[in-house]
């Protein structure tokens, strides 16, 4: 091995289990959920491979296809298809969740394309077995040129197989027999044109250069005039051609994958029987609805034991301190001063560890991407999209990485709008606020005989975040001005039981 580390990127669809997998690897603690747009940067970190040494390990964002619609996706494409990036791997592992594998190899036969050693990692397999299906290995691994192994992150079932595969792999690096129909001939005609523009010589980041010229950054010494000659002369059209290379690839797929997978028709019915229910135009909302309003009341009903308890246990201890201790200026300071700043910032806890505990039962759960979806119409009327629903609710925990996540939006507009307003969203930074200005203002009582009055009204504050969000998006929408068309594509993830270790 060289004396440098070695560079392993995960790469795979998004919500496929990449950044689970990273954080078993690496003994890092990065945020994973059941929703898309989780990973909107690459991610590094260190793992110790038997026989290998330390070696780097980059978790890439998801990415659909190297022909990225986002700037998460982006940053994919640029790392591997950049020789000179500083993250440009030696090894590519390429995560797929098992339940979905017809829809999760286009982005892994590029990369096959690209030349990287690679290693294909099925997730999920203990959801996959259990739903009743089968799946042949050594039919993928036949078919593809590369390694596969099958793995279950929650079960920590495989992992150090993979590892040792990995370092196989790195110790001896075999280039991935190519296995998708070849660019046709006008294609390939276009790119002797162009010329070696990488080292080694790969056609298919040079094919890639081609549609990504603006912002793919690899040494040539064509100029825009010669790359204009060049595209008229070939009559080069990106779109097009982009979709058709989809299509040619994910028609291979569909057969190479029914082959490989024998399924239980049976699973998917009891998944499909919830989604109408939960995704339904009228009972959606409903219970969107039941359940916000559910966690609301549940900060301040579940929330009143512990508060109490940290309350009298901050209070007894100050009393103790005071008879316990000589009267001083420094006792004082102790009792009156740090105890009860301590106490005044503690009490909130356990609130806001609530909130974020029935906010990640819901991402964990698969319902967050259901409502992502839900709501996708509902906010286009406010310059919005569905994917916007996820930093909005972000936003409840912290406006900042909910910001950053808005990234995983392609079109510039919405994206825009979805930062200028997700700051209207009341964050755990309010709620001690709220919790103060309620407890004088609102006397407690029960409405309708189920609900406490202050839970009503701190629901009602958050409702009032949101709806000034979306006048100032509605605001925003007739300012700002775009002709580029947008569209929300998401792949709904399985129902799955929290893992409580994430």
């Amino acid at each position: 091995m060289n004396s440098d580390k070695k560079i392993v990127a995960l790469a795979g669809n998004p919500n496929s289990g990449k950044t689970t997998l990273f954080n078993l690897l690496t003994g890092s603690n990065n945020k994973v959920g059941n929703f898309p747009g989780v990973t909107v940067d690459r991610v590094s970190g260190t793992t110790n491979l038997p026989g290998c040494g330390l070696v780097k390990l980059i978790d890439l964002p998801g990415a659909y296809s190297l022909f990225p619609n986002s700037a998460d996706e982006r940053i994919t494409t640029e790392v591997l298809a950049t020789p000179k990036h500083p993250d440009h791997p030696d090894l590519v592992v390429y995560v797929a969740d098992a339940n979905h594998l017809d829809r999760q190899l286009l982005a892994f036969t590029q990369i096959l394309d690209l030349g990287f050693p690679t290693i294909l990692v099925l997730s999920l397999m203990d959801e996959f077995e259990n739903a009743g299906n089968l799946l042949d290995l050594d039919y993928l691994q036949k078919q593809f040129g590369v390694e596969v192994v099958a793995i279950s992150s929650r079960k920590r079932k495989n992992i150090e197989l993979l590892k040792e595969t990995m370092c196989k792999v790195l110790l001896e690096p075999q280039k991935p027999p190519r296995k998708i129909k070849e660019l046709h001939r006008d294609a390939l005609k276009m790119l002797g044109e162009i010329g070696p523009i990488e080292d080694p010589p790969n056609l298919y980041m040079r094919w890639l250069w081609a549609h990504h010229r603006e912002w793919l950054h690899l040494d040539t010494n064509i100029t825009d005039e010669k790359w204009q000659q060049i595209l008229e002369k070939n009559e080069f059209e990106p779109l097009k051609e982009q979709v058709e290379e989809t299509f040619a690839r994910l028609n291979t797929l569909e057969d190479l994958v029914r082959d490989a997978i024998k399924r239980d028709s049976k699973s998917q019915t009891l998944s499909e029987k919830v989604d109408a229910v939960l995704t339904h135009w009228l009972w959606g909302p409903i219970i969107f609805s039941l359940l916000m309003l559910f966690i609301f009341q549940a900060i301040f009903a579940w929330a009143t034991y512990p508060m109490d308890l940290i309350e009298t246990g901050f209070g007894s201890l100050g009393q103790w301190l005071k008879v316990t201790l000589p009267p001083s200026i420094l006792t004082n300071l102790l009792t009156d001063g740090i105890l009860a700043g301590l106490s005044g910032v503690l009490i909130f806890i356990p609130q806001i560890a609530i909130l974020f505990l029935l906010i990640s039962i819901l991402e964990e759960i698969g319902y967050m991407a259901r409502a992502a979806y839900l709501f996708d119409r509902f906010l286009r009327r406010f310059g919005m999209n569905g994917r916007s629903i996820v930093a909005l609710i972000s936003g409840g925990a912290c406006a900042i990485p909910a910001i950053m996540s808005t990234r995983t939006i392609v079109n510039w507009k919405e994206r825009l709008i979805t930062i200028l307003v997700t700051p209207f969203i009341s964050c755990s930074a309010r709620i001690p606020v709220y919790t103060v200005l309620i407890a004088f203002v609102v006397p407690y009582k029960l409405v309708w005989g189920i609900f406490n009055s202050q839970g009503l009204a701190f629901a009602g504050l958050y409702l009032l975040g949101i709806v000034a969000a979306l006048f100032s998006g509605w605001v925003f929408k007739k300012i700002l001005k775009a002709r580029m068309l947008s569209f929300f594509v998401m792949e709904l993830p399985s129902y799955r039981n929290p893992d409580w270790r994430s």
